[in-house]
Order: C-alpha cells, then sequence, then structure tokens
C-alpha cells in the first residue's frame, strides 16, 4: 500500500482480503478465550490478552500508515510508560522533552526516578546536549502543546552515534503529518486517542517499531501487564481511521485561517501553528512533515479572560483533548503545564471555515 496516496492508505488500512458475503472491516470479536485444540493447544488465539483477531486487524491499519509493527494499548499512557519500562534498567539516563506532554515527565519524576532511572529533560527546539551515556532520547514534535518541532533526523543520527536509542511521540502530527521511523527513529509512540482516531469516543495507544527484538521487549510488557484495549474500542478505532485523512485537511485548513485571523489581533499575544511561515518551527516544519496538524496555541492573557472566550465560544467545547472533530480549546496550566496563566491550546475540528472563523471573533470580541 506504501505506493498510494495517502487518503487511499488510510482508508484501506488493514483491511481484509475482499470474500464474498463478508463485510468490508469485520465487526468486534467479543470472547477472552478461543478453543484449544485438546493435544496441540491454541491456534492463532487462544486468549484475548495476548492474541485477538480484532486487535490484531487494527494494528495492521496502524502499521500500514507508520511504517513499522505496531502494538496496540488501553491509551496513549499505557503505551509510552510500556515504551519507557520495557527500555529502561536502574542506571540508565532517558532523555524527555521538556516541553512535551507533562504527565511523561510526572512518571518520569515519580515511577522511573524510583527504579533507578535518570532523567534528563531537553526543550524540543533545542539546544540538545551531547547524547553520551544516555539510553534513550524520546522526542515529542510537534510538542504539545507550545508546538515546537525538531529535526527527526538530526537528533536521530546524533543519539544513534552515542549509542542511544530513539523514540519519537507522533501523537500531534498522526502517521499522515510524518514517519518518524523513516526519519531514523527507532519506535513511535502516540495516543491513539486524538487525531487518529478523532471521534472523542474512544481511549487508545500504540507504539511500532522495525526492529523485532525491541518491539518483542514491549510486548512482553502487554502481555504480563495486561495494558490491551477492548474490541470495541479497536474496532471503533480501525472504522476511524478510514476518514483520517479528510478529517486533516480540513482541520489544517482550520488552523491556518485561525493562525492568521489570532496573528492580527492585538489583544492575542504567542500565536503559534508550525505551518505559518513567521514560525520558529516553521523551517524544519516544512522540511520534514507532511501536513501540519489542526493545533493553534496562543495566549490571551490571563485565566479570567480563558474562562470568559471559552464561556462565550458557540463551536468551541471546552475540553482537554485534542485533534477529534469538535474544535476544542484548554487552558493548559490548570492541568500542569509550563505555561503562563492565559495560554490556550486550541484544537480545531471540521466544522465550516467561515463559521468557525466567525464564533471565534465573536468570543474574542465578547472576552475582552
Amino acid at each position: 500500500m506504501t505506493s498510494y496516496s495517502d487518503g487511499t492508505r488510510a482508508v484501506h488500512a488493514g483491511l481484509p482480503a475482499p470474500v464474498v458475503g463478508e463485510p468490508f472491516l469485520p465487526g468486534p470479536v467479543f470472547a477472552a478465550p478461543y478453543h484449544l485444540d485438546p493435544a496441540t493447544g491454541p491456534g492463532e488465539n487462544g486468549y484475548a490478552r495476548t492474541e485477538h483477531p480484532t486487535r490484531r486487524a487494527l494494528e495492521a491499519a496502524i502499521e500500514a500508515l507508520e511504517g513499522g509493527p505496531t502494538l496496540v494499548f488501553a491509551s496513549g499512557q499505557a503505551a509510552i510508560t510500556a515504551l519507557l519500562l520495557a527500555v529502561l534498567r536502574t542506571g540508565d539516563t532517558v532523555a524527555l522533552p521538556a516541553d512535551g506532554y507533562f504527565t511523561v515527565r510526572a512518571f518520569a519524576d515519580g515511577a522511573l526516578r524510583d527504579l533507578g532511572v535518570k532523567t534528563v529533560l531537553v526543550p524540543t527546539a533545542g539546544p540538545y546536549p551531547d547524547f553520551t551515556g544516555v539510553r534513550l532520547v524520546l522526542l515529542e514534535t510537534p510538542a504539545n502543546p507550545g508546538l515546537d518541532v525538531c529535526d527527526v533526523r538530526a537528533i536521530a543520527a546524533a543519539a544513534h552515534e552515542a549509542g542511544a536509542l530513539v523514540a519519537v511521540d507522533n501523537t500531534t502530527a498522526t502517521p499522515l503529518g510524518q514517519n518518524p521511523l523513516a526519519l531514523g527513529a527507532d519506535l513511535a509512540v502516540a495516543s491513539g486517542t486524538k487525531a487518529l482516531t478523532g471521534h472523542s469516543d474512544v481511549l487508545l495507544g500504540y507504539v511500532s517499531a522495525t526492529d523485532p527484538e525491541l518491539l518483542g521487549k514491549v510486548e512482553t510488557w502487554r502481555k504480563q501487564t495486561g495494558g490491551v484495549p477492548g474490541a470495541f474500542d479497536c474496532w471503533l478505532a480501525h472504522r476511524s481511521i478510514a476518514t483520517l485523512d479528510l478529517r486533516l485537511a480540513r482541520q489544517s485548513a482550520n488552523a491556518a485561517a485561525v493562525a492568521e485571523l489570532l496573528l492580527a489581533r492585538e489583544d492575542v499575544a504567542g500565536v503559534r501553528w508550525p505551518g505559518l511561515p513567521s514560525d520558529p518551527s516553521y523551517p524544519i516544519a516544512s522540511a520534514q512533515m507532511r501536513r501540519i496538524p489542526g493545533v493553534v496555541s496562543f495566549d490571551l492573557g490571563s485565566a479570567e479572560r480563558v474562562a470568559r472566550f471559552l464561556t462565550a465560544a458557540k463551536l468551541v467545547f471546552a475540553a482537554t483533548s485534542f485533534g477529534g472533530v469538535h474544535t476544542t480549546a484548554d487552558r493548559r496550566a490548570q492541568w500542569g503545564d509550563d505555561t503562563a496563566p492565559g495560554f490556550v491550546r486550541f484544537s480545531c475540528g471540521i466544522e465550516d471555515t467561515a463559521d468557525l472563523l466567525a464564533d471565534l471573533t465573536a468570543a474574542l470580541d465578547g472576552s475582552a
């Protein structure tokens, strides 16, 4: 499927070969145990924690888009902690993004520290340290929520030269925005809860890798800890991936229009969107990414104004996720991100652009 364009690949990813009388995408298999052969034991499926046909189909779909064998998890946090705990050992050092998802830093400051793993925090935009002695470098690009971008290929080369593994959190970009494995990363990890599935109705995470031994460590961790998604969640996710290209196209177009609108307002500061030619991340993003995501960040100056803005908006839901079909926004300081009190992460949905801009303008005017 690699010869097809993104939209075609998304529609057909992970589907079985056509069989007369069978559906395009088989429904979810609701089973925990499966019949065993009385003499030889399990066939393709033995027990749902370790093997499941609906989960396997979803993994094949994500593999087709991400470019490497994939394991899915019950959430993005389950996926990234599985990666960290499967790879890191006592005495290791991990480099994490200082401006990435705050819960990962909290996990490092708690569970990893207690296990004797040292953490080095590095801003996504750099500068990057010498990676000598580092076991794993985790990148998040674009970073959530600040939207800085880093050169994956260059950092991966430097890390590999120092003997470190490289993982890239691909949540914000999605595999239709960039493919970290093709850029030199050893692992890609993401929350499929966000734009990948995009309907705000499922929790999902995944890890992809091209090295079977490396992915095998993560799979062993998953088998022994049991952090798997259920059959219906897997089926919902697989169904939703078919429209990923269409959703991203509208979200990106909306983000471009929203960013331009915000830049023109004197009462809005710190507008960031990597698709803006004036954005600090634009040079790397435009060279590295096939598509810029629909997330914009900006500062309204105070928590009080953010509250007034979200109350006044009719099409912008106050919510803490992003990448869905509905436009959402939240004030990140309330969750633990090291951001200004009035910093807003704004996730563009698939509403008509003119309607969204009109609502945004009215809400900003009404909150001033």
